[in-house]
């Protein structure tokens, strides 16, 4: 059985990522999602083993010092993200190809551990002041979270030469069918 390919689409936050993530799973591309783990608090719609696995800092700490991650970081101060090895293990075993919705880093770091293996979408907002209003549009984070994920953002955005594709998202639907077209071009369906 031919192991299953890897899609990764990354972003900075209010990029638009997790709504082709989604799209991109409604298309039929016999994709099956990863599902990240974090120890952040789960946002009022959020759901444990549906958006994310939903850790105390401790076990999420104890499972990093047990390889448990394939990549993880702390990507805000005492907030840690990563991907479970079971998850790619998981979705591979079903014949399916994974789709990991994650943060620039942990693409790139996924990206260098799969190779070819791997196709990187980095999507990209219009402009630093577009990801703004949409962060404020979303209504889920203090302005101080805002601000975090705003500068994080300037960051971001100069890593996206690190990755095979970049979606420029200023047009929701023409960005779903650029995301689409590379996924059926990569795995092949």
């Amino acid at each position: 059985m031919q192991q299953g390919k890897l899609i990764i689409i990354s972003a900075p936050s209010g990029a638009g990522k997790t709504t082709i993530v989604k799209h991109l799973m409604r298309a039929g591309l016999n994709l099956a999602f990863s599902v990240s783990a974090t120890c952040r608090q789960p946002r009022h719609n959020e759901k444990h083993g549906v958006d994310y696995y939903f850790l105390t800092h401790s076990d999420f700490m104890k499972k990093a010092a047990g390889n448990e991650f394939i990549e993880w970081e702390e990507v805000y101060e005492g907030v840690n993200y990563g991907t479970l090895k079971s998850e790619v293990e998981r979705i591979t075993g079903e014949g399916k190809n994974v789709l990991f919705d994650v943060d620039v880093v942990g693409g790139v770091n996924i990206k260098k551990i799969y190779g070819n293996r791997a196709l990187s979408i980095f999507i990209e907002a219009p402009s630093v002041e577009e990801l703004q209003r949409r962060l404020i549009s979303r209504n889920t984070d203090s302005p101080e979270t805002i601000e975090k994920r705003i500068a994080k953002a300037e960051y971001e955005m100069k890593q996206a030469q690190l990755f095979d594709a970049i979606v420029v998202n200023d047009n929701l639907e023409k960005a779903c069918n650029e995301a689409i077209k590379l996924v059926t071009n990569f795995t092949g369906l």
